[in-house]
């Protein structure tokens, strides 16, 4: 039987603001059963954009199979934050979240915000990846029975099994535990955009710091590639530097306005990727692109034993065949908090030199941060 293909496929939609438009292409999406969908975000004062991650929140109860998975960037927001926002989407999903690693890199980007400056690309990957990292922790603070809930005792979490994470970087320091319980899927589902080219022996400092952090924190890679030859070969390289586990799907424009341009996606679909397990498309056209899909692609697939005819499993997880990961301090190894989450003030406010100026009372919400 021939091995399943996996399909994404981004709902980018500059100028539109409706609720419908979306509604309607995640429910185009859920048709064809795809794995998950991407929405586009940064800070660039720009006014075609919505937020990604409060559209995908809004989408999660109107879908049952669909992982979303929206941009954020990190070279603005404090990990702590960021953890916390996309662990809320995979409770508000039941499982299905993800989260699309970005940086930022314009000076329009740096003044919205006036705290830094703009950074080489190599610093903000670096930096990318001591946020995904910090994340990672954050969501393993709570063990998965950390929440007892004893209504005798009073007591609403095992303070035992909620752990300091003191993660320490060049960028910031994260003391932790979250605030927020264990996400459904241990860690949801973390993706970065690479660039073959990024994988070139000539390729610069940025490339090469936007592979570093793939190989280490990614669980699916979006592979941008001229051609199926130079596909294979960064994938390939990706593999080696990532493991198997991880998922490579292609990155592919397309714009489905006739029977020719169909047939052609179907073509490259039915024989293979050039080493990857599937395909992100990027639609010209959202509405029609996903309805041609939907209609036309997928069922001709399917025919082929080439893609799922319904969701099985009950995370996005599950759906790209990737294992639930264990919390790494459910051995014991990390220091427990002494204090649950929810009590006490908050020690986020740090002085000029980037150290806290009290002493926190609330570990759970510690995020200090030195940039």
């Amino acid at each position: 039987m021939p091995r399943q293909l996996h399909l994404s496929a981004a709902l980018d939609s500059p100028g539109r603001f409706d609720a419908a438009h979306f509604t309607g292409l995640a429910r185009l999406a859920e048709r064809a059963t795809l794995d998950f969908v991407t929405l586009d975000d940064s800070y660039t004062p720009e006014p075609g954009r919505l937020d990604a991650l409060a559209t995908f929140a809004r989408l999660a109860p109107v879908t049952r199979g669909l992982g979303l998975v929206p941009t954020v960037t990190t070279t603005h927001t404090e990990p702590f934050h960021t953890s916390i926002a996309v662990n809320t989407l995979d409770w508000v999903s039941e499982g299905r979240a993800g989260w699309l690693v970005g940086v930022s890199d314009t000076e329009a980007e740096a003044r919205a915000f006036g705290r830094r400056g703009t950074a080489p690309a190599e610093e903000l990957w670096a930096e990318a990846a001591d946020a995904a990292e910090a994340a990672s922790r954050l969501w393993d603070s709570w063990e998965d029975d950390a929440e007892i809930r004893d209504t005798a005792t009073g007591r609403f979490v095992d303070r035992a099994k909620l752990h300091y994470v003191d993660f320490e970087g060049p960028h910031f320091s994260v003391r932790g535990p979250s605030i927020t319980p264990r996400p459904p899927q241990g860690r949801p589902v973390i993706a970065v955009t690479v660039a073959a080219a990024d994988l070139a022996p000539d390729a610069g400092p940025g490339g090469r710091a936007r592979v570093a952090t793939a190989a280490r924190h990614a669980d699916v890679v979006l592979l941008d590639a001229p051609d199926r030859a130079t596909r294979l070969t960064a994938a390939t390289e990706l593999r080696l530097r990532g493991g198997e586990a991880l998922r490579i799907l292609a990155r592919v424009p397309v714009a489905l306005t006739t029977a020719a341009a169909t047939a052609a996606l179907l073509t490259e679909a039915t024989e293979g990727g050039g080493g990857v397990d599937g395909f992100h498309l990027v639609p010209a056209d959202p509405a029609r692109d996903l309805a041609v899909l939907a209609d036309h692609v997928v069922p001709a697939l399917r025919e082929r034993g080439l893609f799922r005819t319904a969701y099985t499993g009950r995370t996005l997880r599950d759906r790209l065949g990737l294992a639930r990961p264990a919390s790494r301090y459910a051995s014991g190894t990390g220091t427990a908090a002494t204090e649950p989450p929810g009590t006490g003030a908050s020690a986020t406010d740090t002085s000029a030199a980037g150290t806290p100026t009290g002493t926190p009372t609330r570990p759970a919400a510690t995020a200090e941060v030195t940039r």
